[in-house]
This record gives structure tokens, C-alpha cells and sequence, in this order.
């Protein structure tokens, strides 16, 4: 999916360290577009035809349908043909390997026309997905899943920026999480720019911060970003710079970070609590916006 995990376990040992990255990497082989084997690449190709697939791909694309559903379209992973057409077709980590999608790929795709009958997925024609931010807060979940059911009293789970905590936490009352200063690297900042703009003290549940900053490349029409607009089909054009989002699990606050870069940020803050979510929003100024529940994590 493009990006580093770590993984920090209150009560677990090497043992338990390694299969919980085995984990991981079993959910980056499965998930990313990047690799012409895995199940979301075959999926991509399948062009009509229902593909055999491991089970947590079929939680992956149900996590998806559900996402798509809580932000009324905002979040749609089926943009993936103008993601590619915007220019990130190659991973940031492994620039050899590159996306590619057949002839019918259109966007948007077809999201409710997926049909999943056991472990079997048919999607419609023209139809095909990008794991993006949800795969990383999804398989941070399972991680975690995985860690306690394996006897570990307590996990974090941070895979490409996407934080989730369980059990217990080191001073066994709450982990401690910083989110990062978007504008600390950026051309005009200041040394003395600090490296994180908020600190919050999470029991369990997600953290999860999308940022315009991270994946920008340049074009001959200009900057271009990740974030793509369901409404314009290009890189969503806003002053928003980060959204941070806590919720349940890092698969829902990862869906919930989108319509930050979509909406209007008073109305975004507001609804955010609705469906029991927190939310921190950075804009181009460094200005940090909130919403009324927030201070329940600071």
C-alpha cells in the first residue's frame, strides 16, 4: 500500500513482534495496487468475472462499501483511474513498481454493483479499486486484533501514518500521540516551527492523519496531490493541508478523513461528532481547527 508500519506491544515478546509484521506484510501482498499478483490487482483485471480471494479481502472491500456509505461518496475508491491519470501510478517507496489498469477502467466505478458470495468477489465491468488510505487503517486494525488475541496486553499499530491502540496502554491509563506539523518542512518555515501541532491521549480506537503534503508531485498543469475530488475527478483544491480524525477503528477514521478536504470545515466539524468521531483540521496558515469533542483527547 506505499507506505512503513511500526508496531509497539505491552506484554508481548519477539515472537509475537514477528507475527504480527507477518500480518502486515500478508495485508500488503493481498491489498496494494502495486504488486501484479495481489488480490486487489487481480480484482482490477478481472474486468466483469468473479475472483477467488482470501477472506480479509472480502473485509477490505465490505470495510470500503461501508466507508463509501458513511461520507455519502466522499470517500470512493474507485477513482483509482484518475489517481493514475493524475500522475501517482508508481509507489513512493518502490518506484519500479508501477499500476496498471485495463482498457475498461473507468471512474467512478461501480461500488454498489460489487457482489461478494463467500470469498468470491465480482466486480462490474470497468469497475476497479485503490486500497489507499483504508487498507493502511484497516490492516492497522487486524494488527492490533491479532496482537491481543495472541496474548499481547496491549498494542499500537502505526502503518503508513494510521495509528491504532488496544488493550493496554505503557502507564496503563492512555497512549500518548502527536500529530505532526504539516508546514514544519515546508519552503518558508521557520526553524524554530515546532515538529508536532497537537499532542492526544488515546485509551483505544484510531488516530488518523491524511495530508495533501505527503504525496505532491509536479505537472505541467501544476502541483497535483493523492486526494482526489469525486466531484471534479482531480486533485481536490483546498487550504486544507491535514485532516486528523479519532474514531473507533482506523479503517472508519481513515474514511472519515476525506470529506475534511471536501467540505466545508465548520459543517465537517460539526458532523464529525454525529457519527462518533473527533476531528483536528490544519489549513495553509498552520491554523488549527476543531471540532467541539476534541478536547476530550487532549
Amino acid at each position: 500500500m506505499g507506505g512503513r508500519a511500526s508496531v509497539m506491544l505491552v506484554g508481548g515478546g519477539p515472537a509475537a513482534l514477528a507475527r504480527v509484521f507477518a500480518l502486515a506484510d500478508r495485508c500488503e501482498q493481498l491489498w496494494s495496487r502495486f504488486l501484479p499478483d495481489s488480490d486487489v490487482t487481480r480484482l482490477n483485471w478481472a474486468e466483469g468475472r468473479a475472483i477467488e480471494v482470501d477472506p480479509l479481502t472480502v473485509r477490505l472491500i465490505i470495510a470500503m462499501t461501508e466507508a463509501a456509505a458513511l461520507t455519502s461518496g466522499d470517500y470512493d475508491p474507485t477513482l483509482l483511474p484518475d489517481l493514475v491519470a493524475a500522475g501517482y501510478a508508481a509507489s513512493v517507496l518502490t518506484p519500479d513498481r508501477i499500476t496498471t489498469l485495463p482498457a475498461s477502467a473507468r471512474a467512478p466505478g461501480n461500488l454498489r454493483g460489487i457482489v461478494i458470495d463467500g470469498s468470491t468477489i465480482r466486480m462490474p465491468l470497468g469497475t476497479t479499486i485503490d486500497p489507499g488510505g483504508i487498507g493502511k487503517g484497516l490492516a492497522a486494525d487486524i494488527v492490533c486484533e491479532d496482537a491481543l488475541a495472541g496474548g499481547a496486553w496491549g498494542a499500537l499499530a502505526e502503518i503508513g501514518g494510521d495509528i491504532v491502540v488496544a488493550g493496554q496502554a505503557p502507564d496503563d491509563v492512555a497512549w500518548r500521540l502527536g500529530i505532526e506539523n504539516p508546514l514544519r518542512f515546508a519552503e518558508n518555515a521557520i526553524d524554530t516551527a515546532p515538529e508536532r501541532s497537537a499532542i492526544v491521549r488515546l485509551a483505544s480506537g484510531a488516530l488518523v492523519t491524511s495530508s495533501q503534503r505527503k504525496r505532491r508531485w509536479s505537472t505541467a498543469q501544476g502541483d497535483r496531490h493523492h486526494l482526489i475530488s469525486p466531484r471534479t475527478h482531480l486533485s481536490a483544491l483546498t487550504r486544507i493541508q491535514t485532516v486528523s480524525v479519532i474514531a473507533a477503528t482506523g479503517a472508519r477514521a481513515e474514511s472519515l478523513t476525506k470529506p475534511g478536504f471536501l467540505r466545508d470545515t465548520t459543517e465537517y466539524l460539526a458532523w464529525l461528532p454525529t457519527v462518533g468521531a473527533a476531528g483536528l483540521v490544519i489549513d495553509d496558515t498552520g491554523t488549527l481547527t476543531s471540532s467541539a469533542n476534541w478536547k476530550n483527547y487532549s
